[in-house]
């Protein structure tokens, strides 16, 4: 029996045979070519079909890990669009007379490198997506295809890395658990793990060669750590904890139609995070109360342009049918910082994180932000909308919102065109905000704060930066305290106030949560039912 330990990307256990996944590196070589033209086609060919597989990659993710997270197959399907990337392919083609394989493989290397050199974990993560699309059209170029991996009967997977497409490709009912020695908890990958509850390790520090298909693995991502040949007490342990969690597994879905009620009688309402119209029907599965966030940033993330108008009617009236009368709080765009859109031409900063995001873009360039206004006034017609604003950090800022709702009921009124004025709310994410939170709640119908930035902005921590993960805290008094202070500074003023931030899914907080009084908890869909038992129990 031997013990090594990774970061944990599921907290669930899993036993079985490993099933270890040795890729074999493609030996692209470098010719010379008389007909750059040619080759110029066979890439443009190979492109074509790359996209092609990435669209079908795209329609599987949908159904199996819904919209929000299948979006990374059409991120990959626009960096086969960047002009920026194909040229740097062509030109080498010109200029060096080589082989498209070898100008494909030299571009995406350098573009890899560039990520991977960032400061931001997050972009460096992205790395790993540039080499998958290079590897896919490289292999479209040499004949190769797409080699799929799958194994004989259920097994933990072992493997250096997993690309997006790799993890999409198998087939998830002869996957036990991931264990790789490369990745990072922010891969996508990672996410696609997550969203399909599967346990996974990162960062293993694994030697292949040493590992026989067959073996017996225990992934345990609730300790962090794989262990290869256990001992009969340890196999026996796991499954004992294996059987604990099909159990509560099986205890939760009886929680589903319940209310979500102490026992003294304190009601909470438990709302689901979404990302696209793909996740309502998570929501829905996890008997969530409502959407406590829906990020209307994917609508705008991996295309060539805004989605106009009608575009994004339809997309909210769709969601708001959806849920019937169930609250739908659609977030505006809150891009910027981690979340890209290269036609926003929002360029490099130093400090993205600090920088042109999110409401500051909206009120900058007002013609974005009316084109989404109209959308969702004409959506709130159809279902119980309500309307959140980020990164609020004055008053100045609701006025001017203010002030541009007004002008878009004046234009759909001169046009006839049948809108309701829904909701509306801000995201509570900075220390300004929670210091004012009594001015602005007198301009505003309740509070969501997220926790997530609050936390970095308070503690003055770089959450994407791993090399602070140390001092990181999100149970720091002062992040708590600044909760408590937004919302007693909601209830004076007799509005709600909610969590739509990780730290609304913390169980060790929930009950602090509730004696400050907090009216709402947003979490992604697979918490719901957890929170609702936790909530239960609480006296």
């Amino acid at each position: 029996m031997w013990k090594l330990s990774g970061k944990s990307v599921y907290r669930g256990i899993a036993a079985g045979p490993a099933a270890v996944l040795k890729k074999q590196d493609q030996q692209v070589q470098r010719r010379k070519t008389e007909d750059a033209d040619a080759e110029i086609a066979r890439l443009k060919d190979a492109a074509a079909a790359t996209k092609q597989q990435l669209q079908e990659l795209y329609e599987k993710a949908v159904t199996e890990v819904g919209e929000a997270n299948a979006m990374i197959f059409e991120a990959h399907q626009m960096i086969l669009e960047d002009e920026d990337f194909l040229e740097a392919m062509y030109h080498m083609i010109r200029t060096e007379r080589v082989n498209a394989e070898y100008a494909a493989a030299a571009a995406g290397d350098n573009f890899a490198k560039m990520f991977a050199e960032m400061d931001s974990d997050y972009m460096k993560a992205r790395a790993a997506d540039m080499r998958d699309i290079t590897n896919r059209l490289i292999q479209n170029l040499s004949g190769q295809g797409q080699d799929g991996f799958f194994a004989e009967q259920p097994s933990v997977i072992i493997a250096d890395d997993l690309s997006p497409s790799e993890t999409v490709q198998m087939d998830k009912s002869r996957i036990l658990a991931f264990v790789t020695v490369h990745g990072s908890t922010n891969s996508h990958t990672a996410i696609l793990a997550r969203q399909m509850n599967i346990p996974a390790l990162v960062g293993v520090p694994l030697d292949l060669d040493k590992i026989e298909n067959g073996v017996t693995v225990v992934v345990d991502g609730m300790r962090g750590e794989v262990i290869f040949e256990p001992s009969q007490a340890a196999l026996q342990e796991a499954e004992r904890r294996m059987a604990q969690e099909r159990e509560r597994a099986a205890l939760l879905q009886e929680l589903k139609g319940k209310e979500n009620r102490t026992r003294s009688g304190r009601t909470v309402n438990v709302y689901a995070n979404i990302g696209g119209v793909g996740d309502v029907g998570y929501a829905l599965e996890n008997d969530a109360g409502g959407i406590g966030l829906f990020r209307s940033e994917f609508l705008y993330i991996g295309r060539n342009d805004f989605p106009g108008e009608e575009e994004q009617f339809q997309t909210y009236m769709h969601v708001l049918r959806m849920m019937g009368e169930k609250k739908v709080i659609i977030r505006t765009l809150d891009i910027g910082a981690d979340k890209q859109a290269d036609y926003l031409g929002l360029g490099r900063e130093e400090n993205p994180a600090l920088g042109y995001r999110a409401i500051r873009i909206c009120l900058k360039q007002p013609e974005i932000f009316r084109t989404q206004l109209r959308a969702l006034l004409r959506a709130a017609v159809y279902g119980n909308l309500s309307i959140m604003y980020p990164m609020i950090i004055s008053v100045g800022e609701m006025q001017q919102i203010a002030a541009i709702v007004r002008q878009v009921q004046e234009e759909l009124e001169a046009e006839q065109i049948p809108y309701k004025v829904p909701e509306q709310g801000i995201m509570i994410e900075t220390p300004a905000a929670v210091m004012i939170s009594d001015e602005l709640a007198e301009l505003t119908d309740f509070f969501s704060i997220g926790t997530n930035d609050l936390t970095q902005y308070t503690l003055a921590i770089d959450r994407q930066n791993a090399r602070l993960d140390d001092f990181y805290d999100p149970h720091h008094p002062a992040v708590l305290k600044m909760i408590r202070m937004t919302v007693e500074s909601a209830h004076r003023h007799g509005k709600w106030a909610g969590i739509c931030g990780e730290l609304g899914a913390d169980l060790e907080l929930t009950e602090e949560f509730i004696k400050m009084g907090v009216d709402e908890l947003s979490v992604s869909p697979a918490m719901v039912l957890e929170l609702r038992r936790r909530i239960r129990e609480i006296e």
